[in-house]
């Protein structure tokens, strides 16, 4: 091909190219992204067009590496720019992809012992022990640190030299100052790893046996919960002038007048809130879908929201980012993370472990004072199994009096 043709070809490629930009744009634009951004990412797409057009070279797709070469050429753009350019430019790349208008894929990182160990790992939970993909979030971590501390303290990545010794003096480093339930939860991991190397083939010997088991005690503890002041404090903390503020204030009626769980608040959609019926559907665990009243504090809330702050988005979810990109929060820590904050502003101290989590014990806890059994309360909490409520008995103090035995004296019991 002659130098007329390639640039003839380079050109074509950049005027496809250039005529995405468009839609990219006004993807970003629907998206939530501010008009100063848009202009600066806009520039930043065009600059990278001319540059390609001046190359002159018969490259067909544009890539991660001609990316960083652009970047690096654009010595004049300051920091903030730079990395607006960047952004925008491998979003646009992405953007490409996804509509099949570019083939290339982004770099694929070389595989090393550890990627690859965990990979055939997690199709073994997958496909062998049938683990859901929240599971696999779990137990596939053990992998990278035991070959990690097998390389740093032994110099080797074959799991072949695994020994009971190496491996509780590998568990008792990652379990230093750790909770009960972090090192359970780490020595459960450990132990499937090693059935599954021994059952592939990867170990001789089966060495779960060398993992001490922790002990869990059912139901050791009583459910912390908050104090009516406290919850008041915490829903009158957000900021209702703000989109932020609005927002989590609705997350937090959610949580605490109908005890929902984050992962059921994360759910819920827009089709969920029956406006006529004062009723709201909740998606809870194992697919089960409840209807529950819709208090009007919590209604007018999710009004408020919707109406001024969220927009009538494409996305069926009702909670999103306030920020570009707006789309919807992603996964039960994200409402950990509002509640823990709002708790932090109010001056509530709240449990090291639990978080959303609290509002439901608190729920509980209230109607156990109101009168109300520990049936009334698995209706209200949707649980499947008895057992799920039966902790909440240890807080029915007035219940547990009158069940309760004298203590007995000196001359027998009074």
């Amino acid at each position: 091909m002659n130098n007329t043709n390639a640039t003839s070809v380079s050109c074509g490629v950049c005027d496809a190219i250039e005529a995405q930009i468009g839609s990219f744009i006004a993807e970003l634009e629907a998206a939530g992204y501010a008009r100063n951004t848009l202009s600066t990412k806009r520039a930043a797409l065009r600059s990278f067009i001319r540059w390609r057009r001046r190359r002159r070279r018969p490259t067909t797709q544009p890539d991660e590496s001609e990316v960083r070469e652009f970047l690096a050429a654009s010595s004049g753009l300051g920091p903030n720019r730079r990395c607006l350019a960047s952004r925008a430019l491998s979003g646009f790349l992405e953007y490409l992809r996804r509509h099949k208008l570019i083939a290339t894929s982004a770099p694929i990182a070389p595989e090393t012992a550890a990627s690859a160990l965990a990979r055939r790992y997690a199709d073994f939970l997958r496909n062998e022990k049938g683990l859901a993909e929240l599971s696999l979030h779990v137990y596939l971590p053990v992998v990278p640190d035991l070959i990690g501390y097998l390389r740093e303290h032994h110099r080797t990545v074959a799991v072949g030299r695994l020994d009971a010794q190496i491996l509780r003096a590998f568990l008792f480093q990652k379990t230093r100052d750790r909770s009960s339930e972090c090192v359970r939860l780490l020595a459960t991991s450990l132990r499937s790893f090693l059935r599954f190397l021994h059952v592939k083939g990867d170990l001789r010997h089966d060495l779960t046996a060398a993992i001490p088991t922790v002990r869990r005690w059912s139901q050791a503890g009583v459910p912390r919960k908050l104090t009516p002041e406290e919850v008041g404090r915490v829903l009158d903390t957000p900021n209702r002038a703000s989109p932020t503020g609005r927002r989590d204030r609705a997350i937090l009626l959610l949580l605490a007048r109908l005890g929902l769980r984050a992962s059921e608040v994360i759910a819920l959609e827009l089709g969920d809130i029956r406006w006529r019926t004062g009723e709201i559907l909740i998606r809870g665990k194992g697919g089960r879908q409840d209807l529950l009243p819709l208090p009007r504090d919590v209604g007018v809330a999710l009004a408020r929201y919707l109406r001024l702050d969220r927009g009538a988005r494409p996305k069926a979810r009702v909670f999103l980012r306030t920020y570009a990109p707006r789309v919807p929060l992603t996964g039960p820590g994200s409402i950990g993370h509002i509640v823990r904050r709002t708790m932090a502003q109010a001056g509530v101290e709240r449990p090291k472990q639990i978080a959303a989590h609290l509002f439901r014990h608190t729920l509980a806890s209230r109607m156990l004072q109101q009168g109300a059994d520990l049936r009334e309360i698995s209706e209200v909490l949707r649980h499947r199994a008895p057992s799920s409520t039966e902790i909440y008995a240890k807080i029915d103090l007035r219940s547990l009096q009158e069940v309760a035995r004298p203590w007995p004296t000196r001359g027998g019991v009074q």
